[in-house]
C-alpha cells in the first residue's frame, strides 16, 4: 500500500446501503477534472491504493468507491440488487451528492461495465474513460473462472493463509509473480479483512455468489459501446487475459477508430494499471483531456 493522504467518506444510497468512498486530493495545482475509480466484481477501494496516488500526483483529485457489498460499504439485504445497473445508479447519485458533474472514469472489469451503463444514460458525465480488461463481449472461459473463484469463500486464521489463498486464486493472472511474497501479501490485504472474531475473510458479501450462479445469459453489451464514439477511451488489456480477447478489442476499434489500446504483457485479468505499460498510456490520456 502506498502511504498517501486520503479521506474516508460514506454515502447513503436511495434504497439504504451506505457506500464507502475515498477522496485523494490533487497533489499540487489541479490540472484537470477529477478521476473516478470503479473496481471489479469482488474488489473494493483498496484496488486503487497504488494507482490513485500516482494519478493525484499529476494534479487530479481521485475518488474511489466501494460498491455495495464490498469493502466497508454496507451489504445489501436484497441480494437481487447486486447488479451493475444498480451500482451505476449509485455512482450517478454519489456524483450528484458531491457536486461532481463530470469526471474521467477508470473502470476495472465490473467497473468498466458500470462505465458502459453510465455512458448509455449520461454520456456527458464522462470526460474520458480508461476501461480495464473488459469489453462488450466477455469470454466464457474468463467468466467461468471468476464464478469458480467467488465460490471459494471460507475464512482463514492468518494473513499468511490469506496470501496463500490469494496466490492460488490469482497465480494464472500473475505468473511472473509466483515467488513474490510481498506482492501476494499486499494483494491479500487489498481483498481480505480481519473480522471481529480474529478470522480473516474475503471483503465482499457472499450473496454475490448466488447472483453469479443464476445462469442468466449476458445481455447484448455492444449498444453500450456506441456512446463512446465521442469520448476519449483507453482500453487496458492483460496480455494473457481470459476475459477480454484481441478479437473483441479489434471490433471495438473498428467501431471507434480513435480508440487507444495498451496491453500489459504476462498479466491476465486484470492489470492493476500501475504496470509501466498501462501507466504510461494512462498518463498520456490524462494529459490529452480536461
Amino acid at each position: 500500500m502506498t502511504d498517501v493522504d486520503f479521506t474516508e467518506h460514506f454515502f447513503t444510497t436511495a434504497d439504504g446501503p451506505r457506500l464507502n468512498w475515498r477522496d485523494y486530493p490533487a497533489i499540487g495545482p489541479e490540472t484537470g477534472l477529477p478521476v473516478l475509480c470503479l473496481h471489479g466484481l469482488t474488489r473494493n477501494v483498496k484496488d486503487f491504493e497504488d494507482l490513485a496516488p500516482m494519478i493525484a500526483a499529476t494534479g487530479r483529485r481521485v475518488i474511489a468507491v466501494s460498491a455495495r457489498g464490498r469493502g466497508r460499504s454496507d451489504h445489501d439485504p436484497v441480494a437481487e440488487r447486486y447488479q451493475p445497473p444498480v451500482y451505476a445508479g449509485d455512482i450517478l447519485a454519489l456524483m450528484a451528492e458531491i457536486d461532481l458533474p463530470r469526471a474521467v472514469f477508470v473502470g476495472t472489469s465490473m467497473g468498466g461495465l458500470m462505465t458502459f451503463i453510465i455512458a448509455g444514460l449520461h454520456p456527458e458525465r464522462i470526460a474520458a474513460a480508461v476501461i480495464n480488461d473488459i469489453g462488450p463481449e466477455i469470454a466464457v472461459e474468463g467468466l467461468d473462472r471468476i464464478k469458480a473463484n467467488v465460490s471459494s469463500r471460507e475464512p482463514v486464521s492468518s494473513w499468511a493463509e490469506a496470501a496463500a489463498r490469494t496466490r492460488q486464486a490469482n497465480l494464472a493472472a500473475f505468473p511472473k509473480r509466483a515467488d513474490d511474497e510481498a506482492f501476494w501479501e499486499d494483494f491479500a490485504h487489498k481483498t481480505w479483512v480481519e473480522r471481529a472474531d480474529g478470522m480473516i475473510a474475503l471483503a465482499y458479501d457472499g450473496a454475490l455468489v448466488a447472483q453469479m450462479e443464476d445462469g442468466a445469459p449476458l445481455p447484448d453489451l455492444w449498444p453500450f459501446w456506441t456512446p463512446f464514439a465521442e469520448i476519449p477511451v483507453l482500453v487496458v488489456r492483460g496480455g494473457i487475459s481470459d476475459l477480454l480477447t484481441p478479437a473483441t478489442i479489434a471490433e471495438m476499434k473498428r467501431q471507434k477508430p480513435d480508440l487507444r489500446v495498451v496491453e500489459v504483457p504476462d498479466v491476465g485479468h486484470a492489470p492493476f494499471m500501475t504496470e509501466p505499460e498501462a501507466w504510461t498510456a494512462i498518463k498520456a490520456l490524462l494529459a490529452d483531456c480536461d
